[in-house]
């Protein structure tokens, strides 16, 4: 089998991070329990007209994965897998709306549409004129890594040489109002400083997109190897540390082998014990980072740590703001990331050093 490698990235989150000269180089920071990503100038990538009729996500998308293919070099790919929870929830939501305020009467389609999940997809497809494999995941807080796992072994086989993936995900205020509700958000405003000390349940809501080109060769651009993604949807605490050993020993790796170790804690204080029990046991002498301080929770929010990841092997340099801990490691060679959302959709993704 072929080795897998990220040789292009594209984020746009709430951090200033779409620009790949740099890299957290300066903070938005923000006081508040729901945020929004830093806009980039989208009629600098799509056209006026065709933006005007795109949803938030979709644009976000478009343009994350624009910069991604253009940080590797490549004009097209031969495929395109994207993983999204919610999809354009806004255009679902005004569509759920129309039915209510029309009583289910002289409904336009539009809405109903542009809010299928596979919109971000279909529209990156014909934007690039891409003909290939399109496929879109709606796996919760796995849809990410669901998309790069399928990417990951088409490569493997050599089925393609070049797949973009990504995951994209915009806040809804409907969608918003219920997770408020059923406590999923926190109560109270709260700063990136406070996050994992704010002693309250849920968690800081955000929206995003993050876009990767992946490939089976190594080019001087690449970033770094991804070496293997597993996925639970369920995994209860007392078995994470096995799950864990398992996945290092199947990829012929020593917990003392970990340089890095980047976690999804979103201060939400019924369920980062999970993480906890990881960064206080057996990863307590390892360097650990965390970035939902940075980007907010959302169903794709591990796709941000995964561009995190990738930026750390390539630039070698571990921005202070999303350090977990005080420990410094001589080298950065190996990254293991782990996330999980209210204690299901667990996942571990192993990054190397190229």
């Amino acid at each position: 089998m072929k080795k897998v490698y990220i040789r292009g990235v594209g984020s746009i989150s709430s951090q200033k991070t779409l620009d790949n000269k740099e890299f957290l180089d300066e903070i938005t920071g923000y006081n508040d329990t729901v945020i929004s990503v830093v806009n980039p100038v989208y009629k600098d990538y799509i056209p006026p007209a065709a933006a005007r009729r795109m949803a938030k996500g979709v644009k976000m998308g478009v343009v994350a994965s624009k910069v991604a293919l253009e940080d590797a070099g490549l004009e097209n790919v031969d495929a395109i897998i994207t993983g999204t929870g919610m999809g354009c929830v806004v255009d679902s939501e005004k569509f759920v709306s129309a039915i209510i305020d029309n009583n289910e009467e002289f409904l336009t389609p539009t809405s109903f549409i542009q809010s299928t999940h596979n919109t971000v997809g279909g529209q990156i497809a014909l934007g690039l004129g891409c003909k290939g494999y399109n496929f879109t995941y709606v796996h919760a807080s796995n849809s990410f890594e669901s998309a790069m796992l399928d990417a990951k072994m088409q490569l493997e086989f050599d089925e393609a040489s070049s797949i973009l993936i990504g995951g994209v995900d915009e806040l809804g205020a409907h969608t918003v109002k219920i997770h408020r509700l059923i406590d999923h958000i926190k109560p109270v405003e709260v700063s990136p400083a406070n996050l994992l000390d704010s002693g309250t349940k849920g968690a800081v809501f955000s929206e995003g997109a993050n876009f990767f080109v992946l490939g089976n060769a190594k080019k001087e651009n690449t970033y770094a190897e991804l070496v293997a993604v597993e996925t639970f949807n369920d995994l209860p605490e007392e078995n994470l540390l096995e799950a864990v050993k398992k996945f290092l020993i199947d990829n012929n790796v020593l917990i003392e082998d970990i340089d890095v170790l980047i976690q999804g804690n979103n201060g939400d204080v019924v369920y980062d014990r999970y993480y906890n029990s990881l960064s206080q046991g057996i990863f307590s002498k390892t360097q650990q980072i965390y970035y939902k301080h940075l980007c907010g929770e959302f169903n794709t929010a591990s796709s941000f740590g995964v561009w995190l990841g990738a930026k750390i092997l390539k630039t070698q340099q571990v921005p202070d703001i999303v350090a977990l801990n005080d420990v410094k490691t001589s080298k950065l060679e190996t990254i293991l990331l782990y996330n999980q959302y209210r204690g299901e959709n667990h996942s571990f993704t192993l990054l190397r050093k190229c």
